[in-house]
């Protein structure tokens, strides 16, 4: 029996005002995130991709409130966050935590490693204040850092020593979800299976369930249980990983995967590449249609003119154990099966 939604985001979309003149007056908006949905399940992970400025990170933000939603809503166990006031949403926010993608960015320099993880012991209460000194040197240990390193501060730990102060301070609630936005993309390569691995062994550890925001498809192939992928603002394609990896569907996800490099030359140099020519459509005037259309080698006029639903594919090879359906947004999916 397959595991209960424990996110759920229903018709997400957040658009951000566009301003003109002395006057600042409004001139439009843009669609960063326009009607997105997909639910995580407990104890798996979900991994959203796509282009920069696909909406990936804003999806993130709004799940967990930092960005209000202009419509649509989150539910997290079942609960609306939309229908709590602050002070009940702070209470629930013990549940959900976010690793950012900057890891000096998010720290305070002005606080030590030590104060920066006990930051949201205070803050919720949890525990009395003698225990969490000791909770944090816990949580710093679990990590892979020397407790020793408390008494630091952000600017003298290299960048992947600042994220698992990170992924420490996420953890100090004890949370069911993380949400974590492009947590390697700023880090060294030497460093980025450190932390994937550390990820993928709290989760196991901790029972953690993951939205996993990122733009490196072999790291979400590694780490993830379902794809979710998206084109600007618009979820295009989402399944298992499986079905993404080995049975794509939509030509945006298939040139993704194409641009995958292969530590191989011979089957490098043979491989055939989708071609896809050009830049995204601004988000503030997206073209009618299919949003992929202005860069798909194979629309029509169908493409051009009608937004295709993102619906159930059934595909031949694929199991029926349980997991969610195969999605696509392209209406010529059976085709390019």
């Amino acid at each position: 029996m397959s595991a209960p939604a424990l996110l759920e985001v229903r018709e997400l979309v957040v658009h951000f005002p566009l301003h003109r003149g002395l006057l600042r007056r409004r001139a439009g908006s843009v669609r960063a995130v326009d009607g997105v949905t997909f639910e995580v399940r407990a104890g798996e992970t979900l991994g959203l991709v796509g282009e920069s400025g696909s909406g990936k990170s804003t999806v993130a933000r709004a799940v967990l409130r930092l960005e209000p939603p202009t419509s649509g809503s989150v539910l997290f166990d079942g609960e609306d966050l939309g229908a709590f006031a602050p002070p009940e949403l702070r209470a629930r926010r013990r549940r959900l935590q976010m690793v950012f993608q900057d890891p000096y960015a998010s720290l305070n320099p002005r606080m030590s490693v030590g104060g920066a993880v006990r930051e949201p012991l205070d803050i919720h209460g949890v525990g009395a204040p003698r225990d969490r000194r000791s909770r944090a040197d816990e949580l710093l240990e679990r990590v892979g850092l020397d407790p020793r390193q408390a008494t630091r501060y952000p600017h003298e730990l290299s960048g992947g020593e600042r994220q698992r102060v990170g992924i420490a301070r996420a953890l100090a609630t004890s949370p069911r979800l993380i949400v974590a936005d492009e947590p390697i993309s700023a880090l060294d390569v030497s460093i980025q299976a450190q932390i994937v691995n550390l990820l993928v062994d709290l989760k196991d550890d901790l029972g953690l369930t993951y939205l996993l925001i990122a733009h490196d498809l072999a790291m979400v192939r590694h780490v993830s249980d379902r794809v979710a992928v998206m084109y600007l603002g618009k979820l295009v394609e989402t399944g298992t990983r499986e079905d993404i990896f080995e049975r794509a569907l939509h030509p945006y996800t298939k040139a993704l995967i194409a641009a995958i490099p292969v530590p191989d030359p011979g089957r490098e140099s043979t491989r055939v590449r989708l071609p896809l020519g050009g830049e995204p459509p601004s988000p503030a005037a997206p073209p009618a249609g299919c949003r992929f259309h202005t860069r798909c080698p194979f629309a029509t006029d169908r493409c051009w003119a009608e937004e295709p639903p993102l619906r159930e594919v059934p595909v031949e090879g694929r199991g029926t154990d349980g997991a969610l359906p195969h999605l696509v947004a392209c209406h010529r999916a059976e085709e390019l099966a």
